[in-house]
């Protein structure tokens, strides 16, 4: 049985265990999480894909709304989240009780009021997102249940924030872990021996992302964690506020992550349903690889947050760095196994279409050139965003797709045919870099600043009172 920490015990812990330690055992279970989540949505690419290849640009099309859906649970998880950590760090538990509830009932209400939309202009939606008219028959059937699944999908995401920021990643796994293995059993369950097709794909996932929300919802009344109850639901604009300050550069990120792959469905659209496989293939795949990079430093957040929320910023910058380094590493070790390995990778998902290997693995290729500058640019994000520099943040967040890769897909397949599509990404995540660099350099040193600063009233505070020691001895002789 685990041991269940209280309050108190897990503040001790993020506070003064060695933030190595504490990170890599933090995010253990956050990696798993993101892998099992990647896993579920790279079966339903591959077991759609074995119904044709219009089917399997569905999900690439369908993978649109599903951005949307998270942009939603992660603006509203990730900012309810870092702004408990800040305040368990301040023993604030009172007013993060507050947070945690308004943050979940609201995920609630903004889905139902999606879904009600999405039902209203189905038709309408689907082709807004890229669908091609042979393609389109399939994403409708996709995404009509994922609409229905819109609301506890999105308080998902936010409940998974919370106890990721408490330190509590452990009781999250549990949730998204049981949910998404039970996604990958359904699903050849619901598309092949039920004879459902696409739509058997999305029933299988709202299934396991209804029973991942309530474990979840279960799991956050336990191990010290904030229970949330609707009494302590807030809606007042002063918790709105932190929830969007903090929020706000994962809704840029995401909603800019929804629209590129709008604009890349349409790109590759001109070059058939191939392309459009093909570019999906890819995301996916590479979506694997960044999911455990985002796992790790989903470990580093809550020591982040709870370390800045309590004046240790020696504790916070070495973090980050550890962070760095250790992802740096990973992903070019990752790029460079995908770089040789590419038509073998993509011929996983649709070994009968030549046409999809060919266009997939040279998009492949050049997406592990750029692959590595990634470990940086996600890390910066994450630590301006836990610590509440929401413009940095924002910055960060909207350059990659929104800055860079719009202009990019636009241009670029006008200039260079289908190799613009190809290297759209790339030439943007490279650009971003670029970006995040000194936004990110420039909060580092002001973070040491801080550490000073902190560390010279320390010793005047230390000072004070030895001297007044000596004013008390002398008096009393």
């Amino acid at each position: 049985m685990k041991y269940i920490m209280s309050a108190d015990e897990k503040f001790q812990m993020m506070t003064n265990t060695p933030v190595e330690k504490l990170i890599c055992t933090l995010a253990a279970p956050t990696i798993a999480s993101m892998l099992i989540t990647s896993v579920y949505n790279m079966a339903d690419t591959f077991f759609v894909s074995k119904i044709s290849t219009s089917a399997s640009g569905a999900v690439g099309v369908a993978f649109s709304l599903m951005s949307i859906i998270q942009a939603i649970g992660f603006t509203i998880g990730m900012g309810s989240g870092n702004f408990i950590s800040r305040l368990l760090g301040q023993r604030d538990r009172e007013y993060a009780g507050k947070v945690a509830a308004t943050g979940f009932f609201t995920a609630l209400f903004l889905g139902a009021a999606l879904a009600t939309v999405g039902f209203t202009f189905l038709d309408s939606l689907v082709y807004s997102l890229g669908a091609t008219p042979t393609i389109a028959p399939y994403a409708k059937d996709y995404i009509k249940y994922i609409l229905l699944g819109a609301p506890f999908m999105i308080a998902s995401f936010v409940l998974n924030n919370i106890l990721r920021y408490q330190g509590s990643a452990f009781f999250s796994m549990i949730g998204i872990g049981i949910g998404g293995i039970l996604n990958i059993i359904l699903d050849p369950i619901f598309i092949f021996s039920f004879n459902m097709g696409t739509a058997g794909a999305a029933i299988a996932t709202i299934i396991s992302q209804f029973i991942s929300f309530n474990i979840l919802y279960h799991n956050s009344a336990k191990g010290g964690n904030i229970k949330i109850k609707f009494s302590n639901f807030t809606p007042k604009w002063e918790i709105y506020k932190q929830i969007l300050k903090g929020g706000m550069p994962s809704f840029y990120r995401q909603i800019l992550g929804s629209a590129a792959m709008i604009c890349m469905n349409f790109s590759a659209g001109v070059y058939g349903d191939a392309a459009v496989a093909a570019m999906a293939i890819v995301t996916r795949v590479f979506q694997f690889g960044i999911s455990v990079m985002i796992g790790f430093g989903q470990g580093f957040q809550p020591v982040c947050g709870f370390n800045y929320g309590a004046k240790r910023y020696d504790r916070v910058l070495r973090a980050f760095w550890f962070c760095v380094k250790v992802s740096a590493i990973f992903l070019a070790v990752l790029a460079a196994i995908g770089f040789v390995f590419s038509p073998k990778i993509i011929s996983i998902f649709r070994k009968e279409d030549l046409e999809v290997i060919a266009i997939g693995a040279r998009a492949f290729r050049f997406y592990c050139i750029a692959f590595p500058f990634s470990a940086w640019i996600i890390m910066t994000n994450m630590l301006l965003q836990t610590i509440g520099k929401a413009l940095g943040a924002s910055i960060v967040a909207v350059s990659r797709q929104g800055l860079f890769f719009l202009p990019a897909i636009t241009v670029l397949p006008h200039k260079l045919g289908l190799l613009g599509v190809q290297i759209s990404q790339p030439v943007a995540d490279i650009c971003s870099f670029l970006i995040a660099l000194p936004i990110g350099l420039r909060v580092i040193k002001e973070l040491k600043l801080q550490q000073h600063h902190t560390e010279t009233l320390k010793g005047n505070k230390t000072g004070d009172i030895y001297i007044s020691h000596l004013k008390e001895r002398a008096h009393q002789h």
